[in-house]
């Protein structure tokens, strides 16, 4: 397995040296070929066993994903850096697989030569006997190794030097993927359980309501059949089947409305956060400022759960009656802060509401902090752009 690796090395030094008048001309349409020799460098170092990482994606074509590149500002931090590695270290290699191969096969076939005539001069090194050129193969095949050698070497300064010009960006690449996968844990959480609270709030308020409706109507049947004279009873029974009907479409509105309201659709975040406010069972005082025309579907859903989460928390946990809402709307940006007096110690935990709150304003280039020490109440702080940048 080594050998097939320092055999391959050997063979994209050689393809390098042969490729050299190619790079020489490519600097002239640089900087469109900079992304190009460096992404054609990792795809080398992965072929010779070192693990890189492919930068143009799979199912982008080499134009579209050159356009993307140099409108990166990492391509001048990386790739150059590569690129003029690649030409000066081609240039190397031209130097030492022409000399050296050229100088080991006259050496090694030295008495060939001298068979027709011809003293095969390398170098300093003229044969001028038999016996000097048959001394001259052994030297041609020490000669050979040294000149492998030394192209395995500049394979492996390629790769150091790769590695050192991508190591600058490493950090950053590697703290976004882990942010990703941290990101799709949570998001995934979140919406499992936002799943099973839909699922609870059917099960338990809209579903107990109608199977409630259809056993009041099962007895109103019964009664009518049984005794038409009650009339009495048959009214009770009529009206507890409506008053079950009612509330289960009540709780139906609230679960669709939990999902995505209608106010937000149709008049706006501003405006849906002012419904919220008034639906809420606390006193809210609410101020808004800004036009929220330019907000974007999913950035203001995201905020208005926000608010809607916060408030609810409130209501549940912080022990008062009030909250303040400051709702900020801009043509760029959007940002909201709810606070209360409550008794504070509130935490974004995995799972849980304000976990998937946070997961959700991340995805739309936002973020959203809370601060809540005990005894001090809480402050839930969230911001996105207008515009979602994917």
């Amino acid at each position: 397995m080594a050998q097939i690796r320092i055999a391959r090395r050997v063979l994209t030094e050689c393809i390098a040296a042969m490729a050299f008048p190619i790079l020489l001309l490519s600097i002239l349409v640089a900087p469109v070929s900079v992304p190009v020799v460096a992404e054609t460098d990792r795809s080398r170092a992965r072929w010779c066993g070192v693990e890189t990482m492919p930068l143009k994606p799979s199912d982008h074509s080499w134009a579209r994903w050159v356009v993307l590149r140099l409108r990166s500002r990492s391509m001048w931090r990386t790739d150059l850096p590569v690129f003029v590695t690649a030409v000066l270290l081609s240039a190397l290699s031209l130097l030492v697989a022409f000399f050296g191969f050229i100088g080991a096969a006259a050496l090694v076939f030295s008495p060939v030569f001298w068979l027709f005539g011809i003293a095969a001069q390398v170098g300093p090194f003229t044969p001028e006997s038999v016996g000097e050129t048959l001394l001259a193969m052994p030297a041609g095949i020490v000669l050979g190794a040294v000149t492998t050698t030394v192209l395995t070497g500049t394979s492996f300064l390629r790769d150091f030097l790769l590695r050192a010009f991508s190591r600058s960006r490493d950090p950053d690449l590697l703290a976004k993927l882990e942010e990703l996968r941290t990101s799709r844990a949570s998001l995934t959480a979140a919406f499992e359980f936002e799943r099973q609270r839909i699922e609870r709030d059917l099960h338990d308020g809209a579903q107990q309501e109608l199977v409630a409706v259809v056993m009041r109507l099962g007895m109103l049947e019964a009664t009518a059949t049984a005794a038409a004279a009650d009339q009495e009873r048959i009214v009770r029974l009529a009206r507890q089947a409506q008053a079950h009907a009612e509330r289960a479409l009540e709780r139906l509105r609230d679960t669709v409305r939990d999902i995505h309201p209608r106010e937000l659709s149709d008049l706006g975040l501003i405006a849906a956060v002012r419904e919220l406010a008034a639906r809420s069972p606390l006193r809210v005082e609410l101020t808004s400022t800004g036009d929220d025309a330019q907000l974007s579907s999913p950035t203001a859903t995201a905020v208005y759960f926000t608010v809607s989460e916060a408030l609810t928390n409130i209501s549940k946990h912080a022990g008062v009656g009030s909250a303040r809402i400051d709702l900020r709307c801009a043509t760029t940006d959007v940002h909201v802060r709810v606070h209360d007096d409550g008794v504070g110690g509130a935490r974004i935990e995995t799972g849980s509401g304000l976990a998937g709150l946070r997961e959700r304003m991340r995805s739309v280039g936002g973020n959203l902090e809370i601060l809540s020490p005990p005894g001090g109440g809480t402050l839930v702080v969230a911001s996105a752009p207008s515009q979602p940048p994917w």
